[in-house]
């Protein structure tokens, strides 16, 4: 790995000494270099394991694993207590969150600090509950949930959407757990300024445990590959293929025209970063309502208009779940894994990083924004992915192209012409609505800028972790954060997204190995709310 990446870090730097003396692009030429490494990289966190004749990726086993495991421990809390957690979203508890229980407090050292003298209890949180889940779904529904849901289900076939679902369902459980313990172990300052997520229920819940060393490896670990997300996957990813749509909807031209385009949401963005979560969560909570009855409205409008199809629809989502498409390869284990893959991409249940986001909620309770997390998945991809897949499933009813028949991730049309990713939404979309193409490209920035918020927020805290809570510290990032916004919309570096996306989803081996060792210290804290609960409607 060292010598690899040492090779291609040699390469890269000498291809910005020698890179404008070439035909091809300074781009493409680092995208040559870097994408040995990117692709080691991705090999080695999708790394499969031969079950039932097919490759099934371990990170999948992992988080859908670990989510039946939770669920079923937790007495089916994503199903039989959904209607608490709407209330807790509305507020109906907020008063009473207000006076935890006074207990004696449980001194554990981190960093040779004893917690207690660390956190001010004076304080409970910066923002309120609808706020927290607002900003962490901002940062969960994006692109993916329009155009990697075309892919799952190009590839495998409307039965795709069924185990996409029963994933996400699974997925509200992992939530749970990991936004409970984002809120349990946090640091407060004395200015009320919240510092938590992965990071800290990994150093401190672990060293609780008597594992002091493993856990501050877990989470210097984490926070590594959190920062290296959030600057990719969570920022540049998002910015370039905005700009891109942009582009291809005004017919632009110009080397600098998507340079424009990045400067300008890294203006939009650093207006709203530089406030700190307070100001982001005062957008989200504004911009992801909209975008969500933009998008889902839309999509709505378009099964009402087709609801004589909707009930056939749903019969070939059931059907192809168990016995698939003849040209869908990999039969039912392959549908069924694309449907996971998609789910477990989509509402990132198990990464850990929305616990970032809810860790600074205003609240005593700490079980009460779990149950306030398990709801992202839900909107995620019980809601916000299903309908996609609903309105590509009409859309190819009269076969537009064969299900299976997939080159090189993009979908082979009976005209022979090839279509991907987001533009398979995109002609489902304005199949059915003249324009709505626009409309999908306005969704598409949304959410790109919705994710690019929430994400700037949770790799902030990693560097903080990392690197201390300073002010230089805290613009540093900021400017940084920034420069790769431009840099994602002007480039186009397929290696660099590949590697940064991995690293998304490499964030599931330490937080998972965290969830399962203290998970029963969410027990408790649930015990406790559920007293509160029930004093409060006796």
């Amino acid at each position: 790995m060292v010598n690899l990446l040492y090779d291609n870090t040699l390469a890269i730097f000498s291809l910005l000494h020698t890179g404008t003396t070439s035909n091809q692009g300074l781009d493409e030429k680092i995208n040559d270099a870097f994408m040995p490494f990117a692709v080691w990289w991705e090999n080695l966190i999708l790394a499969e394991i031969p079950m039932f004749g097919q490759g099934i990726p371990l990170i999948l086993i992992i988080l859908i694993g670990g989510a039946l495991f939770f669920t079923i421990y937790f007495g089916f809390v994503n199903v039989r207590h959904f209607p608490t957690a709407i209330q807790v979203v509305r507020g109906k508890y907020d008063e009473l969150e207000k006076n935890p229980p006074k207990s004696k407090p449980q001194v554990y050292e981190v960093d040779g600090d004893l917690v207690d003298t660390i956190k001010d209890e004076g304080h409970l949180g910066e923002v309120n509950h609808f706020q927290a889940l607002a900003t962490a779904v901002s940062g969960t529904v994006g692109l993916g949930n329009i155009a990697m849901v075309a892919v799952a289900i190009s590839i495998g076939g409307p039965g795709a959407t069924f185990w996409m679902i029963l994933a996400g369902l699974l997925g509200m459980s992992t939530k749970f757990v990991e936004c409970t313990l984002g809120v349990k172990y946090r640091d407060i300052d004395k200015e009320g300024n919240v510092f938590g997520g992965p990071m800290y229920y990994l150093s401190k819940g672990i060293a609780q445990k008597g594992f002091s060393k493993l856990g501050k490896i877990l989470a210097g670990l984490f926070a590594i590959l959190c920062v290296g997300a959030s600057f990719g996957g969570g920022n540049a990813f998002q910015s370039n293929q905005a700009a891109a749509q942009i582009i291809e909807r005004f017919g632009l031209t110009g080397n600098a025209t998507g340079s424009i385009i990045g400067a300008v949401f890294a203006i939009l963005a650093g207006i709203v970063i530089i406030g700190g979560i307070k100001r982001i969560a005062k957008v989200t909570e504004k911009v992801v309502p909209f975008m969500a009855v933009l998008y889902v409205g839309a999509a709505l409008f378009i099964i009402f208009s087709k609801i004589e199809w909707v009930d056939d629809a749903f019969a070939l989502i059931f059907k192809s779940a168990f016995t698939p498409e003849a040209t869908v390869s990999g039969g039912f284990v392959g549908v069924m894994i694309q449907g996971f893959r998609r789910a477990a991409f989509s509402n990132e249940a198990g990464a850990g990083s929305a616990a970032i986001a809810h860790s600074a909620v205003n609240t005593g309770y700490p079980a009460s924004e779990g149950l306030v997390g398990l709801l992202e998945p839900f909107i995620d991809t019980v809601l916000v992915c299903t309908m996609t897949a609903i309105v590509i499933i009409l859309f190819n009813m009269d076969g537009v192209f064969a299900y299976g028949n997939v080159i090189e991730g993009q979908a082979l049309l009976n005209d022979g012409s090839r279509l991907g990713g987001v533009n398979i939404t995109s002609m489902a979309f304005e199949s059915s609505i003249n324009g709505s193409s626009w409309i999908l490209m306005l969704a598409v920035c949304l959410f790109a800028f919705s994710t690019i918020l929430s994400w700037s927020y949770y790799g902030l805290q990693a560097w903080k972790y990392l690197f201390g809570r300073s002010r230089v510290m805290d613009l540093t990032y900021k400017i940084v954060y920034l420069m790769f916004t431009v840099l994602g919309a002007a480039i186009t570096l397929d290696a660099v997204i590949k590697f940064s996306d991995a690293m998304i989803l490499a964030l599931v081996f330490p937080n998972m190995i965290g969830l399962l060792i203290l998970f029963p210290y969410v027990k408790k804290e649930f015990i406790n709310y559920k007293e509160l609960i029930f004093k409060k409607q006796n």
